[in-house]
């Protein structure tokens, strides 16, 4: 009889200090990139660099989003008696602030792969249809679209809530306040488009590589090698991802598999971790960005030491200050 009390007590618990921990992976290592990114993006202007600014951005209010999460994760035991429209609310309304910034990293992952395409494929009219404006147009529109669809379906959703009025146990799971079979067509509209861009963009520029190396050579070797980075990017991005959509569609088809404790508490969470590779993959992997951290950590261990080393001296003064007034008031002492 009290096994699934302890159980359900537990649970939520775990899941908090799983989700408190991803959080603070994301986060300051999303900042940490994030801050070469921005010193890069000043020293050079380039657009490029700009996508993959707004991807550490939008990846850290991902793990933002996840501390809210966490919070009513941890918070379980004292809201599961209160009323269940305010909890679905607020736990809704916390799931939106992380679907929507997750929309924004896999739309801007489309941007930089669509961005290095271009580049490669016609770098004439790339060189005329990058700029500021375009840029910024490109980026508000996918910061737009992604706070509408993952805010629009819990829109929605709090109105069945108002009608259904059901209890609510505290544990803020994705499939706990959404209807899973119209979030699940919503967001596979976004991922196998993308998906399917992705690989179209890819293999032609595998045909380009592999018929035109004569294009390739007039074009660069940069850009080939900012693709293979962003290769590595959107490889990471269908690994960790494309589980819990897969499994989404087995569920949507196999109501009796009962899938959801797998997704809500395995695939959804492996997915969010795309947040904390894609810094590393751009800190491994480009080599510019390594340069930059590389000059900012030793920027930093150089002002360490120069304040240890002051610090040092001025504590060394002090107490040679402090012995040469001693001997001076023993001396003194003396002679009167």
């Amino acid at each position: 009889m009290d096994q699934p009390t302890v159980q359900s007590e537990v649970r939520p618990r775990v899941m908090g200090f799983v989700l408190t921990f991803s959080a603070l992976l994301i986060v300051s290592t999303n900042l940490l990139v994030g801050s070469a990114l921005l010193k890069l993006l000043l020293k050079r202007g380039c657009q490029s660099w700009c996508f993959v600014l707004n991807l550490a951005l939008a990846d850290t209010l991902v793990g933002v989003g996840i501390t809210g999460l966490a919070t009513e994760d941890f918070n379980n035991k004292f809201i599961q008696h209160r009323s269940g429209y305010i909890g679905k609310t607020r736990c809704l309304l916390r799931m939106s602030f992380v679907t929507s910034p997750c929309m924004v990293s896999i739309l801007t992952m489309f941007l930089i792969s669509l961005d290095r395409y271009m580049a490669i494929k016609m770098p004439l009219r790339y060189s005329l249809m990058s700029g500021k404006g375009r840029t910024a147009g490109s980026l508000l529109t996918v910061w737009i679209s992604s706070y509408t669809m993952g805010f629009l379906p819990g829109e929605a959703q709090l109105v069945s809530i108002v009608e259904q009025s059901e209890p609510y146990d505290g544990f803020c799971a994705f499939f706990t306040v959404t209807h899973d079979i119209a979030i699940i067509v919503l967001y596979s509209l976004l991922f196998f488009p993308v998906l399917s861009l992705f690989t179209y963009m890819y293999l032609d520029i595998l045909k380009i590589a592999c018929v035109h190396h004569e294009q390739i050579s007039q074009i660069g070797w940069s850009h080939v090698k900012a693709l293979r980075t962003v290769g590595v990017l959107v490889g990471c991005f269908l690994v960790l991802w494309s589980p819990f959509f897969v499994v989404c569609i087995v569920h949507l088809l196999c109501r009796e598999c009962d899938l959801k404790g797998v997704l809500e508490n395995y695939l959804w969470l492996l997915g969010l971790l795309n947040s904390l590779i894609n810094p590393l993959v751009y800190a491994c992997w480009q080599k510019e960005v390594r340069l930059q951290l590389s000059n900012m950590f030793s920027c930093i261990t150089n002002r360490l030491l120069s304040w240890l080393k002051d610090s040092l001296f001025e504590t060394k003064a002090k107490a040679v200050a402090f012995r040469f007034s001693i001997i001076s008031m023993a001396f003194v002492s003396q002679c009167v």
